[in-house]
């Protein structure tokens, strides 16, 4: 099944999850308690596995059970604000010298001054997003045991596929827990054998639940569909090799110390990918528009899918889209109705390009009519050059299916990425590839979008080329924390610091806090230091 097509079909799977995790107990922002529809009714019939594996995947895409508002996931803040995909966006682009948002929502703003604190109801929206899909994996890995199917005496080619299910689903909440590690390192930790109900879950520290990522993994690599095998949209073997090979790449954050055989692993799990049949989509700029599903198929290994009929929301790349476009710019250029007003970027992104006036790296998709590339009053839309990158109009300049709610899906994971994270555990150290190899691979990247190749290559030019790369696809935080550039004064960049020139930051910032409601809630939890 192709999940862009079914995510509209999605159960109230909302109705089965008595929350596992202390998330319940939060006043403010919490997940919704429905009337309770017991597993056994919706688990007894064959066809609701389909319905409610499709809602686990519809949880990074939409945000409640009736379209874009009316039924939230969870409550305490405005729908769109508490989609998955937009609140991940906030926490990877916006405190980093990629993106910054003029609007004056609650503390929105503190997210690129890098001044947030344990009360930002943004920060606990997504907590709390992140912790509601874990808890909806949990439930649908606990109703597909052997002995759960057994019972139902579920079997034939029916076992089959819900095997596969239930082994993506343990995968979409290892990549919750992943972002969860990369977010707020030490969490409460629940899974599957912790059983239904209103408790205190202990802390996992962040070593830990690094083990833990890992080991599922491993353990559920022989049993998903091999790559390129699923549906699209739909995780499978490569999937779990990306996952590996960030928590590899990114081990010194997450353990404390460097260990150069994790960058080995990285190699070896980045080399089963690149041997694995994927290709470089032919233009760059077809993977951010409408058809990306069609354009860029061989090039994504995962994405998040939507639908501008079938899968409506605020957040998401209808988000990413409606906030990007404002000032001089001509929404029906996007294939919106309107545009948002809100976000750009700073003079650091832009100037990475070198001169955007010329064709030497097609990339570069800047507006600047009308925009100051300097940046003096945040709140002005026209400081910081607009991002023309995601659009909502097809590879054939037709539109998308709506222009209120787009059909442009989020690569999650791409080719891209592996190739870049292969040059970086090489010059790292990482046996198991070759500087040549990495350069080639860097320069099949360049060539792609006119840019010169280059002869050698250093930590900071592949830092600098995921920038150029990668801008807005939720990797720059990340990527600044790995090489020590995020706070301090290392490197600056334009309101770092709530300064307009950028001043180094506390290292406080490079993890968020445990948010204060969830610590009143659950004696078990300790913040992180320095909130």
């Amino acid at each position: 099944m192709i999940m862009k097509n079914i995510l509209y079909k999605s159960i109230l799977l909302a109705g089965l999850i008595l929350i596992w995790t202390s998330c319940a107990k939060d006043l403010d922002t919490e997940p919704i308690d429905p009337d309770v529809v017991t597993a056994a009714d919706v688990f007894d019939d064959p066809a609701n596995y389909d319905y409610i594996m499709a809602k686990l995947y519809a949880g990074l895409a939409i945000s409640g059970q009736e379209g874009p508002a009316g039924n939230p996931d969870i409550t305490g803040i405005d729908e769109g604000f508490g989609q998955y995909l937009r609140g991940y966006w906030y926490h990877q682009e916006l405190p980093t010298d990629e993106a910054v948002i003029g609007w004056d929502d609650q503390t929105i703003k503190d997210f690129h001054w890098q001044t947030w604190g344990a009360s930002d109801v943004f920060i606990t929206a997504f907590y709390y997003r992140i912790f509601y899909q874990i808890t909806s994996c949990n439930l649908f890995i606990s109703e597909t045991s052997d002995a759960k199917l057994d019972e139902r005496g579920v079997s034939g080619d029916l076992r089959t596929k819900i095997g596969y299910y239930r082994a993506e689903a343990r995968w979409l909440r290892a990549l919750s827990y992943w972002h969860a590690l990369d977010l707020f390192g030490n969490v409460p930790f629940v899974t599957e054998d912790d059983g239904v109900g209103f408790y205190f879950p202990p802390q996992k520290n962040r070593a830990d639940l690094y083990g833990y990522i890992e080991g599922e993994l491993k353990a559920i690599e022989g049993l998903m569909k091999e790559p390129r095998m699923n549906a699209y949209g739909r995780a499978d073997k490569a999937a779990v090799w990306m996952l590996l090979a960030k928590l590899y790449l990114n081990h010194k954050v997450y353990l404390g110390e460097e260990d150069v055989n994790k960058y080995t692993e990285c190699l070896t799990y980045c080399n089963n990918i690149i041997q694995a049949g994927y290709s470089l989509a032919p233009d760059y700029k077809n993977m951010f528009l409408a058809d990306n599903n069609v354009t860029s198929s061989n090039e994504i290994i995962f994405s998040v899918n939507f639908d501008g009929i079938r899968t409506t929301t605020y957040g998401g790349t209808d988000f990413i889209i409606h906030a990007a476009v404002g000032g001089d710019m001509t929404p029906e250029d996007f294939g919106i109705s309107g545009g948002w007003g809100g976000t750009r970027t700073t003079s650091a992104l832009v100037n990475k390009f070198g001169d955007i006036n010329t064709t030497t790296d097609e990339r570069a998709m800047f507006f600047t009519e009308g925009q100051n590339l300097e940046i003096n009053d945040i709140s002005s839309f026209n400081d910081g050059y607009a991002i023309t990158k995601w659009k909502n109009v097809k590879s054939t300049g037709g539109p998308g299916s709506s222009q209120e709610f787009v059909d442009t899906d989020f690569p999650m994971f791409r080719l891209a990425d592996v190739y870049l994270m292969y040059a970086e555990a090489v010059l790292r150290g990482g046996t198991g590839g070759s500087e040549p190899t990495a350069i080639g691979y860097i320069n099949d990247l360049r060539d792609r979008v006119n840019a010169d190749p280059v002869t050698n290559i250093d930590l900071d030019f592949i830092l600098d080329e995921r920038a150029r790369e990668l801008y807005w696809e939720c990797h720059r935080r990340t990527d600044l924390i790995r090489y020590g550039y995020f706070t301090g004064n290392q490197y600056v960049w334009p309101w770092k610091g709530k300064v307009k020139e950028g001043i180094g930051t506390d290292s406080k910032y490079k993890l968020f806090p445990i948010p204060a409601s969830d610590l009143t809630a659950n004696p078990n939890l300790t913040q992180n230091t320095g909130y």
